[in-house]
C-alpha cells in the first residue's frame, strides 16, 4: 500500500477555527481588534466571491443538468460543447479550492481491477461515458476482517478509505441501445458525492455497475448442480433414459427391435421431461437468487454512502470551498498576528502545522503560499524581503 500524503483539508469548522485561535490568548488588545476585523473582512470577501461562483456554475450546468425542471431558452450562440468544457473547468477549480485531489486514470484503473471488500465481483465499462473524472478528499488507512462462508476462514484486509468522493460523468451524445445507460439523457452531465468509500470499491459508484459471478460463486452453484444432477439421472430418470436410448437406436438404425410408444412409455417420457425441466429451473433460480443478494448488498451499501446528486453536489462543494478558503486565511492571519514579528512563509507554515499536530492531534499539510496570497489580495498582509508583515491599515477595517 503506498504511503498516504498528509491532509490538505482542515477537518474543523470555520467557526471552530475562529474560537480555537481566540482561546490561545496570544493576542494583545490591538492585535485582537485587528484579528476580529480581519476575520469579518475575510468572511465577507469569500461570501461575495462564492456567490458569484455559484451563479456562474448554475449557468454552466443548467443545459447539462439531467434533473432540471425549467425550460431551456437559447438566447446566445453558446453550444453544448462549450458549456461542457466551461463546466468541467469550473468544477475542477472549485474542487481544488475545496481541497479535493484528482484521481489519475492509472489509479482509477488499478482501483477498478482490485477485489471488492464486499466479496462480490463488480464490472464497469468506462467506454459508456464520454468523460469520467474522480476526486477524493481525506484519505486514511484502515483494516477490515473479511469472513468466508459459514465463518470457515477470516482474512484481514488493509485498504485506503476516502472520506469524500466526487464523481463527474458526462454521457455520450449517442447512447448505445444495448447499454445499461440507455435510459439516460444523451450529452447530460452527472455529479455524485459519496462518503466513506474504500479504494477497492470505486466500481460501485458508477451507474452502469454490473454484478458478476466469481469463480468461487460458479463453483458453489456448479458443484452441487453436478452432484444433484447425477443423483437425478441415476434415481429418477433411469427408465426415461433407457426408453429414450431405445427409441434413438431404432430410429437411427442401430438395432431392429421396434419400440412401442404406448401410454406407459409416453408417461415415462413426460415424467422424465418434467423432472429435467424442474431441475434446470431450480439451478437457474439459484443463480438468479445469488445475483439478487449481491445486488441487494450493493444497493444497501450505496444507500448509506450517497450524500448528494447533480446540482446539489455543486452547492455542497461551493460551501466546502468557501469554508476551506476562510479557514486557511484566518489561520495565516492569526499566526502572523500572534508572532508579533514578521515571518517567512516557511516559518509560518511550520508554526501552523506544529500547532495542529501538538494542540489538536491533527497532522496536515497547510497550503501556506495560497493562504498568504489571499491575505495579500485582501490587503491584510504584505511581503518585504521574503518576510510577511501585517498591514498597518488592517486594524481600521470595520464590518
Amino acid at each position: 500500500m503506498p504511503k498516504l500524503a498528509l491532509l490538505r483539508f482542515i477537518p474543523f469548522r470555520r467557526a471552530d477555527i475562529l474560537q480555537m485561535c481566540l482561546q490561545e490568548g496570544q493576542l494583545d488588545a490591538e492585535s485582537l481588534v485587528k484579528f476580529k476585523n480581519g476575520a469579518r473582512q475575510i468572511e465577507r470577501h469569500f461570501r461575495d466571491d462564492f456567490h458569484r461562483a455559484k451563479h456562474a456554475l448554475k449557468d454552466a450546468y443548467f443545459s447539462l443538468d439531467p434533473d432540471a425542471d425549467t425550460r431551456l431558452v437559447h438566447l446566445d450562440n453558446r453550444d453544448t460543447a462549450s458549456s461542457q468544457d466551461d463546466l468541467a473547468r469550473q468544477v475542477s477549480e472549485l474542487l481544488e479550492r475545496a481541497n479535493y485531489d484528482k484521481v489519475t486514470p492509472e489509479v482509477l484503473s488499478k482501483a477498478l481491477d482490485s477485489a471488492s471488500l464486499f466479496d462480490i465481483r463488480l464490472v464497469v465499462n468506462l467506454d459508456d461515458f464520454a468523460e469520467v473524472l474522480l476526486y477524493t478528499r481525506g484519505a486514511s488507512e484502515r483494516e477490515e476482517v473479511i469472513r468466508g462462508p459459514f465463518n470457515l476462514w477470516r482474512k484481514t484486509v488493509r485498504f485506503v478509505n476516502y472520506d469524500r468522493v466526487v464523481l463527474y460523468l458526462r454521457f455520450k451524445d449517442e447512447m448505445n441501445e444495448d447499454s445499461s445507460l440507455a435510459g439516460c439523457r444523451p450529452g447530460a452531465t452527472m455529479l455524485k458525492l459519496f462518503q466513506n468509500v474504500p479504494d477497492a470499491d470505486m466500481e460501485m459508484l458508477f451507474p452502469n455497475t454490473q454484478v458478476g459471478m466469481r469463480l468461487r460463486d460458479k463453483l458453489m452453484i456448479g458443484i452441487p448442480a453436478l452432484v444433484s444432477g447425477g443423483v437425478v439421472l441415476t434415481t429418477k430418470l433411469g427408465a426415461t433414459l433407457v426408453l429414450t436410448g431405445s427409441l434413438l437406436g431404432f430410429w437411427l438404425g442401430w438395432h431392429n427391435d421396434e419400440v412401442t410408444l404406448d401410454r406407459k412409455a409416453i408417461i415415462v417420457l413426460l415424467a422424465g421431461a418434467g423432472t429435467i425441466g424442474a431441475y434446470l429451473w431450480k439451478q437457474i433460480s439459484n443463480f438468479k437468487n445469488r445475483k439478487l443478494r449481491f445486488n441487494e448488498a450493493l444497493t444497501r451499501n450505496l444507500y448509506f454512502k450517497l450524500l448528494d446528486n447533480n446540482a446539489g453536489v455543486l452547492y455542497r462543494l461551493l460551501d466546502d470551498a468557501e469554508e476551506s478558503e476562510c479557514k486557511e486565511s484566518l489561520l495565516a492571519y492569526y499566526f502572523l498576528l500572534a508572532a508579533h514579528q514578521p515571518l517567512s512563509a516557511q516559518e509560518l507554515d511550520q508554526r501552523i502545522e506544529v500547532w495542529f499536530s501538538q494542540r489538536w492531534q491533527c497532522r496536515l499539510d497547510f497550503d501556506v503560499d495560497d493562504a498568504l496570497q489571499k491575505l495579500a489580495k485582501l490587503n491584510l498582509a504584505y511581503i518585504d524581503a521574503d518576510y510577511w508583515h501585517i498591514s498597518a491599515l488592517s486594524a481600521d477595517v470595520e464590518g
